[in-house]
């Protein structure tokens, strides 16, 4: 595949993310961290697909040649920094890595001891949030001075108000809708100076004036980010045409308003992110055997074996395993759904030796323990904490991935498992219609099965039409497995994604900033 590259005239452009997974040795000197046992870390922080997107977005456009710049919390404790053990000389050489770096951290006491990105209490949330954007406001853009500002979800939302008063274009990526409030003496009380760009921000009400406004009236720091941004994306195009249409009672009217004014204004677009390159089959070390399309079946015979053996399934390479690898989330991904039918799902198809393997965590994982204990399903039904290793050879040994979810932005599971050769079973929405195409009676097409209602029946009805396939011989579904694998690896890439955000800078700044990908051939 041809990369995008940008041209010599390209611009620098500053990500403005609370999470990350890796961040790459393009950015200029790579940063490492010394910890305590004088050993070092990549600057590492993750709560969900945001911090894989970002990590996948800026290491694509670093290879693009672009200007890249990136702001992050200061989590200390989650890069494994203990300032306070390091002598002199030391600290002046982590403080110099970071001087003139591409990597920018905002500092503050409330990211310092934290264990994870978020916090379980709003207000908590709320202060962390304020901080990462005083920051940002107040030294890191002034330092950077950038062309082109990128946001990510709420908690970077004042940042395109603050943006536009510069004369910055700036782009927000909604990655979910969710979104917190606070009023302008708040956000002020935090050390920023709000005054100047209030009119930028969107109220709880329509504002009088600003002395009027300061105390009680809420600001939407979603709908703000929104507002005030020149451009917009959300993670997948179907779920922006369904909040623009109304089809979520769940999206608060003030965001649904704003992306819908962005839209119809030719501001708005769908961007499907894209996996990590390390979820390869070919190359990934979580594996027990590495392989590829010509030879997946093999693959995943050998992994199956091994994935059985370390969750305590009964070992049978014949048996269908149906994987869970997302979170069990009941508010969105559906999880209850597969709990209300799982006795009568391993019922139906004792016979055939059906499997169960969730490596997730979340609220609902005690359901799932409580219903295997009560059942005696430990041979049929595992139930692991997450883990990444674990959870990587559970796409490579499994046949079939559950993702029935009420609602999905974009989704990365239903893509990751196709590099893998395992068959998506999701529900029709979002960026899951968008990624997942129905299998073909003969399955010539298709890489996936889909289901419209979001309750039991419909989950159920797509494990039978799972297993419907599953009966088919051998040769078959190897078939259909490789041609998905291969189909998979050339339209969801993430240079195709870099490309759809390199062509939105271009729109934004109003110039040619990016060679066509017939130039690179």
């Amino acid at each position: 595949m041809a990369v995008a590259t940008f041209r010599k005239d390209s611009p620098r452009v500053l990500v403005v993310t609370p999470e990350i997974t890796y961040l790459p040795e393009e950015l200029g000197k790579k940063l490492h961290v010394p910890n305590k046992e004088g050993n070092t870390s990549n600057l590492h922080a993750k709560a969900g697909g945001m911090a894989d997107v970002s990590a996948t977005l800026v290491s694509a456009l670093c290879r693009a040649g672009a200007d890249i710049h990136v702001a992050l919390p200061h989590y200390r404790r989650m890069f494994h920094v203990d300032i306070g053990n390091l002598i002199s000389s030391e600290l002046k050489t982590y403080m110099g890595a970071m001087h003139g770096s591409r990597i920018h951290l905002a500092e503050d006491r409330i990211f310092y001891y934290r264990d994870s990105v978020y916090s379980g209490y709003s207000d908590d949330s709320s202060r962390q949030a304020m901080a990462f954007q005083r920051e940002v406001i107040n030294n890191i853009i002034p330092d950077v001075k950038p062309d082109l500002i990128h946001c990510n979800d709420w908690m970077t939302g004042l940042v395109p108000a603050a943006a536009r008063r510069m004369g910055i274009p700036c782009l927000i990526t909604v990655h979910n809708i969710h979104t917190q409030t606070c009023t302008l003496d708040a956000v002020e009380d935090r050390g920023i100076d709000a005054a100047a760009f209030w009119s930028n921000l969107y109220y709880s009400r329509q504002p009088y004036n600003y002395e009027e406004s300061r105390s009680n009236n809420p600001i939407d720091l979603m709908a703000s980010g929104i507002f005030a941004s020149h451009f917009i994306n959300t993670v997948s195009p179907t779920f922006l045409r369904e909040i623009v249409d109304g089809y979520h009672s769940f999206v608060p009217d003030g965001i649904r308003h704003e992306i819908a004014g962005k839209y119809y204004a030719d501001c708005a677009t769908g961007i499907l992110n894209s996996p990590d390159p390390s979820y390869n089959p070919e190359t990934d070390k979580s594996l027990e055997v590495r392989y590829n399309a010509a030879d997946q079946y093999r693959g995943k015979q050998a992994n199956k074996i091994a994935f059985q053996s370390r969750t305590g399934l009964a070992v049978d390479q014949n048996a269908p395993i149906f994987f869970w690898p997302h979170r069990l989330d009941p508010n969105q991904k559906g999880c209850q759904l597969l709990s209300d039918i799982l006795y009568n799902v391993i019922d139906r198809y004792y016979g055939d030796n059906l499997q169960i393997a969730i490596v997730a965590d979340g609220p609902y994982q005690k359901v799932f323990r409580d219903i295997v204990a009560y059942h005696n399903f430990y041979d049929r039904v595992a139930v692991c904490d997450f883990n990444e290793d674990m959870s990587r050879l559970g796409f490579a040994a499994a046949d079939f991935m559950l993702m029935p979810s009420k609602f999905e932005p974009c989704g990365l599971p239903q893509m990751i498992s196709q590099y893998y050769g395992c068959l998506p079973i999701v529900r029709n929405t979002g960026g899951l219609h968008d990624t997942v195409e129905e299998m073909s009676d003969d399955c010539t097409t298709g890489n996936g099965f889909l289901f419209n209602d979001y309750d039991d029946g419909g989950l159920f009805w797509g494990i039978d039409s799972a297993m419907r396939f599953f009966r088919r011989p051998a040769a078959v579904r190897d078939n259909a497995a490789s041609r998905g694998l291969r189909a998979a690896t050339r339209r969801v890439h993430y240079d195709v994604t870099a490309h759809a955000h390199l062509r939105i800078s271009e729109k934004m700044l109003a110039r040619p900033l990016v060679r066509d990908y017939s130039e690179n051939h």
